[in-house]
C-alpha cells in the first residue's frame, strides 16, 4: 500500500527543461564548448555539479578563468531568473497534488536541482504548503541515478521505500527511484517518449491529466 508519495520537480512540475538547456547552452558556450539542445538533453536528471563537471571532463577549459562552481552558480541563477519570469506549472499538477491529498498521503518533493531553485520553484507556483518533506540532492554524497534522495526523502518522511511512490520525468530519475525499491510512474517530455528504457517504471504516462483512480489502483496492486 503506497503511503507517500515522493515529487520530482524539473520537468515534472514545471516546464523548466527549456529553461536548463538554454542556461547550460549560454553558460558553456562561455567556456568554448558548443552544445545542442539534443546534447544538453542527455544530462537530464544530473545535478549541475555533475553536469559542469562531466563537460569539463571531456573539454577541459582554463579552471583559473571559469572555477567549475562559478559556472555552476551562473547557470543556477540564469535558471532561477527565467522561472521567476516564465514559470508555469505543467498541466494536471495541481489536480495530481489534490488527488494525493484527498487521501491523507503524505507528500514530499525530491529534486537534483540545488534547494534555492526548488524554493523558488515552489514560490512560483504556490505550493511549498502541500510538502511536509522537500530535499535536494544537493546534499547527497551522490546524485542520481543514485537512490540517495529518495531513500533520505523516504526516512524523513517516516515512511519505508516500498511504500513510497515516486513521480518523475527523466530517466535517470526513474533508475534512481527503482534503485530505492519504490513504485515509480513516469511522464517523459515528448522528446524522450521513445526511449524504450523507461519501461522500467511502473506506469508511464503521457501527462500528468492521464493520472486517474485506475492508474492510483494499478499502482497499489
Amino acid at each position: 500500500m503506497i503511503k507517500a508519495v515522493i515529487f520530482d520537480m524539473d520537468g515534472l512540475l514545471i516546464d523548466s527543461e527549456p529553461f536548463w538547456r538554454d542556461a547550460e547552452i549560454a553558460e558553456f558556450a562561455k567556456v568554448g564548448i558548443t552544445l545542442t539542445p539534443e546534447i544538453a538533453m542527455q544530462t537530464m536528471g544530473l545535478r549541475i555539479s555533475e553536469v559542469v563537471l562531466q563537460w569539463y571532463e571531456k573539454h577541459p577549459w582554463d579552471k583559473d578563468e571559469h572555477p567549475l562552481p562559478a559556472v555552476s552558480d551562473r547557470i543556477v541563477k540564469e535558471v532561477i531568473r527565467l522561472i521567476q519570469l516564465n514559470g508555469e506549472p505543467l498541466a494536471g499538477v495541481h489536480e495530481i497534488i489534490e488527488f494525493f491529498t484527498a487521501r491523507s498521503l503524505k507528500l514530499a518533493l525530491a529534486s537534483s536541482s540545488d534547494m534555492a531553485l526548488i524554493e523558488a520553484v515552489l514560490e512560483k507556483l504556490d505550493i511549498r504548503h502541500h510538502f511536509e518533506v522537500v530535499h535536494s540532492a544537493q546534499f547527497e554524497a551522490y546524485g542520481k541515478p543514485h537512490p540517495a534522495v529518495f531513500l533520505t526523502t523516504a526516512e524523513r518522511l517516516g515512511i519505508s521505500p516500498q511504500q513510497c511512490l515516486v513521480l518523475e520525468d527523466s530517466l535517470n530519475g526513474v533508475i534512481s527511484a527503482k534503485a530505492a525499491r519504490m513504485k515509480c510512474l513516469a511522464v517523459p517530455e515528448d522528446a524522450m517518449r521513445q526511449e524504450k528504457r523507461f519501461v522500467i517504471a511502473d506506469t508511464v504516462l503521457h501527462s500528468l491529466t492521464e493520472f486517474n483512480d485506475s492508474v492510483w489502483e494499478g499502482l497499489n496492486r
